[in-house]
């Protein structure tokens, strides 16, 4: 089984995404202002996922811990 949290969390697959995408729009002649607006949305978007990921591992350890103190 994929886990998923585990790869949309890697900086190296991000990385991937971004180089991808900037050789893919350089294939088409695309403009460089736009391949770097492009570029910039997509690793702004690779930041908030992995800071979502990681508050959420935050929070389960939180609630984890919390729930180990009632027993």
């Amino acid at each position: 089984m994929i886990n998923w949290k585990k790869k949309l969390s890697s900086r190296k697959l991000w990385a991937g995404i971004v180089s991808y995408i900037t050789a893919l729009l350089t294939a088409f002649n695309v403009s460089s202002l736009t391949i770097e607006q492009v570029i910039v949305i997509v690793s702004g978007v690779g930041a908030l996922v992995i800071y979502i990921l990681a508050e959420a591992h935050v929070d389960a350890m939180r609630e984890k811990g919390d729930h180990s103190d009632e027993h």
